[in-house]
């Protein structure tokens, strides 16, 4: 079952908020947006990212968890945004999302098993995707996103 926001209720939830991160990565003017296998967001696009590990910085993060779904290398720019997901049912994550502008370095995607799809899209294209399920408030991360990179 779907959370509003398109975040997949699981069976067991912490106690309390969990500490995430999200990278909208810049290549030739596009951003990458990857689809989920499973939940949170199972189905639904959004940017790579994933849990802070204890002892984590949110640098150390990103860069892991972008490399860990996608095999990419990136440089990360900066904070775009931030997002709290509250739980909408009983047993839904509660989750803060850091999510940062980064730039393409290297490597091509190759996805792990925690996605099944990738697009590069022009940010300005978003909101003609339709059809495509994306998780809340991805376009505004984005867009602040966009602006840091053109900085």
């Amino acid at each position: 079952m779907l959370e509003e926001n398109g975040f997949a209720r699981s069976a067991v939830q912490p106690a309390h908020p969990q500490l995430a991160v999200s990278a909208a990565i810049f290549r030739d003017g596009k951003v990458l947006l990857t689809r989920r296998a499973r939940s949170p967001a199972k189905g639904f696009y959004s940017l790579p990212g994933g849990r802070v590990e204890f002892g984590e910085s949110l640098h150390q993060a990103l860069s892991r968890e972008v490399a860990e779904e996608t095999g990419l290398d990136i440089a990360i720019v900066g904070l775009a945004g931030w997002r709290e997901v509250l739980p909408a049912a009983p047993g839904a994550g509660h989750y803060l999302i850091m999510s940062f502008a980064a730039r393409w370095v290297a490597k091509e995607p190759v996805l792990n098993d925690e996605l099944d799809d990738y697009r590069w899209i022009a940010p300005d294209a978003l909101a003609g995707l339709d059809g495509l399920k994306l998780t809340g408030g991805l376009d505004e991360v984005i867009q602040s996103a966009a602006r840091l990179i053109a900085a």
